[in-house]
């Protein structure tokens, strides 16, 4: 099975790979307020949604999108051919980890791709590095919105001390040098869009491709996901998109 493909998939009606609206994701970027030539860096891009928007919103900008995944990244230059945008968006397939830039960015991007970087403290260290002195890091980020059940750590295979509270999140922001400008704290429409749009789309694929070698592994991981956030993580962990500034 291949975990990347079936990932593509799954995110193919939620193109943003996190619980943010569309409407959101630009009011995040509005708040970025960059000015109109920003250089644009998305560190785990997936199908590209945050920077081909970020494009839209400066227009003499120019976009870098980091992923190791083929097939997201095909998503994302076809969605940037068919926005006219395919001239001003550069994809790379490496780790974003050894992600080695011409120079700096005006605006760096890590919306649900932390895990990359070993969590929240290394994204604000590995991703901020790419950050110039006036630049904006745009971060996103799980937090716990009530204290952790049994049931909530064994579907995210996490630790209690896999996340803090979000007033913890923002304490280690600021210990790491960052002060946030803004945030948005996704709401439990937007949780249930993003999972049921994860879930759906890969049960779609999988019914209408029966004799595909994937199909069985498809439904299994669709039901896995399912009862993991229905029965484990709903409503207790939360997520959080920060505006972040050097202090």
């Amino acid at each position: 099975m291949d975990r990347q493909r079936l990932s593509s998939i799954a995110h193919a009606h939620h193109p943003i790979a996190a619980p943010v609206s569309g409407v959101n994701a630009n009011r995040l970027l509005r708040r970025a307020d960059r000015r109109a030539a920003a250089r644009i860096l998305d560190l785990g891009c997936g199908a590209g949604a945050w920077a081909l928007q970020a494009l839209a919103h400066y227009p003499d900008g120019h976009a870098d999108g980091v992923d190791t995944s083929p097939y997201a990244l095909e998503r994302a230059a076809e969605a940037a051919a068919a926005r006219g945008l395919a001239e001003r968006l550069a994809l790379h397939e490496r780790d974003a980890r050894a992600y080695v830039p011409d120079g700096d960015y005006d605006l760096v991007l890590c919306v649900g791709a932390t895990h990359v970087f070993g969590g929240f403290g290394g994204t604000l260290r590995e991703a901020g590095r790419h950050v110039n002195a006036d630049g904006i890091l745009l971060v996103g980020e799980g937090f716990w919105q009530v204290p952790p059940t049994a049931a909530a750590l064994a579907a995210l295979s996490a630790k209690p001390e896999d996340y803090s509270d979000l007033a913890g999140l923002l304490d280690r922001a600021e210990e790491a040098g960052w002060t946030a400008l803004y945030a948005h704290v996704s709401d439990a429409a937007e949780w249930d869009d993003y999972e049921w749009s994860w879930i759906g789309s890969l049960t779609e694929w999988a019914l209408d491709n029966p004799g595909h070698p994937d199909s069985a592994a498809a439904l299994a991981l669709a039901r896995e996901h399912r009862e993991q956030w229905l029965r484990g993580y709903r409503d207790v962990l939360g997520f959080v998109t920060l505006v972040l500034r050097r202090a």
